[in-house]
Order: C-alpha cells, then structure tokens, then sequence
C-alpha cells in the first residue's frame, strides 16, 4: 500500500504534537503490536545531513519520540496499540533548537531484525520550519 502524505509547518520553539492512524486497505486500524515506528527529517531523500529523528523505542525525558499508545481522544487513558494510532511528539524544548527552512520526512513502521525486517512506509510529506521570534531567554 502506498504511504500517505502529509505537508507540515514546525513553529520554532512550539510543541509538535499529532496523532495518525494507520488502517489497511479494508481500512481497518493496523495492530502495531509487534513493530516500532521511526522518523528522519532530512534536507532531501538520501542526504546523510540528519535534522530530527524519532521514533518509538527511545522516548526522550521530555516527551520527544513516537508513542505507539496515544492518549485516547476523550483522555480517559491509552489507545492500545492494536489500534493502529501514532503520536508523534517533539517537545518545545527540542523544536527550539532546529535550525534546518525545509526537509523532506517520512514515518516508517518496522519489526523484526537484519536481514529479516520488515518496513512499511506510511507517510511522506514536506516540513518547513518557521523560525521563532519571541524566546524565553
């Protein structure tokens, strides 16, 4: 299935906050039980140059990764992983440091290990960054 895409701006010093669903082609929400989700943000597919990456196995002490159990719109609790959500997060903090006018992303979800991993690309997209004016300095 070919991945979605979805063009964003990064407001420079704000929280990045966003939650996807992955479904398949039935659209039914994909158990992402078994995988882990990652995210680059470079200046052009291929470049070695690496703005941002995220993903769901290290979650930084400010919140900054991908949590493959989202809080649940009505936040009562946790949407289970078997509900094919993604909450990607980059904190404030971690946003102010950016320095990169546009990149070129894409979030993959992935299992097991070399040489019999399994990728699956489901976005794809354009991220300008907008660059702060009012610091806390």
């Amino acid at each position: 299935m070919a991945a979605g895409t979805y063009n964003f701006v990064i407001e420079q010093g704000s929280t990045i906050d966003f939650t996807i669903q992955y479904k398949d082609a039935a659209g039914l929400p994909v158990d992402l039980t078994d995988y882990e989700a990652r995210m680059d943000m470079r200046p052009a597919a291929g470049s070695d140059t690496l703005y941002v990456n995220v993903n769901s196995e290290v979650i930084d002490a400010d919140g900054t990764g991908i949590n493959k159990t989202p809080p649940s719109p009505d936040n009562v609790g946790d949407l289970p992983a078997s509900s094919g959500s993604l909450r990607v997060f980059i904190s404030a903090a971690s946003s102010s440091t950016l320095t990169f006018d546009r990149a070129r992303y894409d979030l993959e979800i992935y299992s097991g290990s070399a040489p019999d991993i399994i990728v699956s690309k489901i976005l794809t997209g354009v991220v300008k960054l907008r660059q702060e004016v009012t610091t806390s300095n």
